[in-house]
């Protein structure tokens, strides 16, 4: 009788397709949140560069909106799109180049332990006179 059912123990199949899920998950799971968190990295990045590059070009160009270093600051953090939560830090001033304007801001990575991992995201662009 226990020999017959050791037999049958190869042939069962209950339980294969929980027990593959249990093995998948994880992975499949880190994967999507580790796209997704690719994802918001690309777009604070691409977003901090059309603001710095809308700041340059909005002292260089209109000069009632932008019209000293702290005004066109303040503009390049309106057009800052923030999903982050972390404060950007941006700095205007006249270069050779013409009116340069620097951003940056650190974008922080969470994994499940609690600890965090930041990102330094810096972009700077010069806009002629």
């Amino acid at each position: 009788m226990t020999l017959l059912r050791l037999k049958n123990l190869g042939n069962d199949r209950t339980g294969a397709a929980a027990l593959e899920f249990a093995l998948v998950a994880p992975v499949l799971i880190m994967m999507l949140v580790g796209g997704l968190y690719t994802a918001m990295l690309g777009f604070t990045k691409t977003s901090l560069h059309f603001a710095v590059e809308a700041a340059a070009r909005c002292r260089s160009i209109n000069t009632t909106t932008c019209n000293n270093a702290t005004a066109t600051q303040n503009f390049a953090a309106g057009r800052f799109i923030n999903l982050t939560g972390n404060t950007a830090t941006f700095v205007a001033s006249s270069q050779t180049c013409g009116n340069q304007v620097t951003g940056s801001v650190n974008f922080g990575l969470k994994s499940g332990q609690g600890s965090a991992i930041s990102v330094p995201l810096a972009t700077t662009a010069c806009f002629p006179t």
